[in-house]
C-alpha cells in the first residue's frame, strides 16, 4: 500500500470527522510538508477534500473511494467469508483470476476501480473507466456439471439486483442472462469462466466477473455504446462502491451454497423483463423471431418460434435481442 493510499484510509476511518495534518504526519512516518504534498496530489486525482485551520482534514460528502477497508467494514461479519485484493486499476479482473486460480482459495476476490483491457461476453471488450465503476471477480469451486455453469452467471445477476435494491432507490431487471438494466438501460454485464476437468465432466474451478456502471463518466459513455449503457446512480454518494460491492458478495455467496434452489431461478424469473416480448433469437443462419415464454429451473430461455416449435436455449448458444428494441 502507497502512502497515498494509506493517507486515504485514515481518512475514510474518520468517517467525516477532522484528522490533524500532525496526527497524520506521526501515522505515516512523514513530515507535514509530505503530508500537505499528498492533500494536493489526492486534490489532483479528483478526491474532494475539506481542510479546516487547527482541524486539518477530511473527506468531502461526495467522495467514494473503493478500498479494502470500506469494502470489509461493509461486510461486517461477513467479512471472514471473504479474501480480498482491492486494485485501483488492473488489466482485467477475470484474466488476473485465472492466471492465478489454482494457488488462490475458494471465494478469494479482486476488485478494482478500472480496468484496462475489460472482457465481455464473445471476445468483446468491457467498458471500465476509473472512478465511475466497479470491476471484480470471485473465484469459485463449485460442485457443478459444466453444462450447468450459467446457473453461477444468473446467480450473479439476481445477487447485482439484489445489491443494486439494497443501496440504491434504483429498480433493476435482468435480460436474460448476463446483463442488469436500470431505467431501459444496461448497468451491468457478467462474464462467467472456468476449467473443466476432462475426467468428471465438473469444473475444477470458475470465475465470475462482473462489473457495474454506479456513476455516468466524466466524459460520458463511448459513442458505441451510449445508446446502450447507463449508470445505476444519477450522483455520487459517500460509500457507495464499496456497499454494492459488500451486498453483493453477500447475497452471491447465500445464493452459490445451493445453486439448484427453486427459489433462486424463481427470482430471476420474477426479474427477468424479456418474458412475453418478441425477440430475435441470432443463429449462425441468421435472425430467427419468437417470443420469450418463460425462464425454466435450469435458468434456460424458453422460446417459442414462430412455426409453434419450442426451445429451452442455454447462454453459450445464442444472443437474443427485443425486436423492437435492439439491446446488445
Amino acid at each position: 500500500m502507497t502512502t497515498k493510499e494509506k493517507l486515504l484510509e485514515l481518512l475514510e476511518a474518520q468517517d467525516g470527522e477532522y484528522l490533524s495534518g500532525s496526527v497524520i504526519a506521526k501515522k505515516l512516518g512523514i513530515t507535514r510538508a509530505a503530508v500537505w504534498k499528498i492533500i494536493r496530489q489526492l486534490e489532483s486525482d479528483g478526491f474532494e477534500l475539506e481542510a479546516m485551520t487547527n482541524r486539518g482534514y477530511r473527506l468531502g460528502e461526495r467522495n467514494d473511494m473503493l478500498t479494502e477497508a470500506g469494502i470489509r467494514r461493509e461486510l461486517g461479519d461477513k467479512a471472514s467469508l471473504f479474501t480480498l485484493e482491492v486494485f485501483d486499476t488492473i488489466t482485467s479482473t477475470n484474466t488476473v483470476m485465472k492466471e492465478r486460480a489454482d494457488a488462490l482459495p475458494e471465494w478469494h476476490v479482486i476488485v478494482s476501480a478500472s480496468q484496462t483491457a475489460g472482457r465481455g461476453r464473445t471476445g468483446r471488450s468491457f467498458y471500465s473507466p476509473s472512478d465511475s465503476g466497479v470491476y471484480l471477480s470471485v473465484l469459485l469451486h463449485p460442485v457443478l456439471p459444466a453444462a450447468e455453469a450459467t446457473r453461477i452467471t444468473t446467480a450473479a445477476a439476481v445477487a447485482a439486483c439484489r445489491a443494486i435494491e439494497a443501496c440504491t432507490d434504483a429498480k433493476p431487471e435482468i435480460k436474460w442472462v448476463n446483463d442488469v438494466f436500470v431505467k431501459g438501460k444496461k448497468v451491468c454485464g457478467i462474464l462467467t469462466e472456468g476449467s473443466l476437468n476432462m475426467e468428471t465432466g465438473g469444473l475444477d474451478w470458475a470465475v465470475m466477473g462482473i462489473g457495474l456502471n454506479v456513476y455516468e463518466p466524466k466524459e460520458g459513455f463511448p459513442d458505441d455504446i451510449r445508446q446502450i449503457a447507463g449508470p445505476i446512480a444519477d450522483t455520487r454518494r459517500k460509500n457507495l462502491r464499496n456497499a454494492l460491492v459488500a451486498s453483493f458478495l453477500v447475497s452471491f455467496h447465500e445464493i452459490c451454497i445451493d445453486l439448484t434452489r427453486a427459489d433462486f431461478a424463481e427470482e430471476y424469473r420474477k426479474r427477468s423483463f424479456l418474458l412475453g416480448q418478441d425477440i430475435l433469437v441470432l443463429k449462425s443462419d441468421g435472425a430467427v423471431p419468437a417470443v420469450a415464454l418463460d425462464v425454466d429451473d435450469e435458468c434456460r430461455l424458453v422460446v417459442q418460434y414462430e412455426n409453434g416449435n419450442r426451445e429451452a436455449l442455454s447462454s453459450g448458444e445464442v444472443s437474443v435481442r427485443p425486436a423492437e428494441r435492439i439491446i446488445k
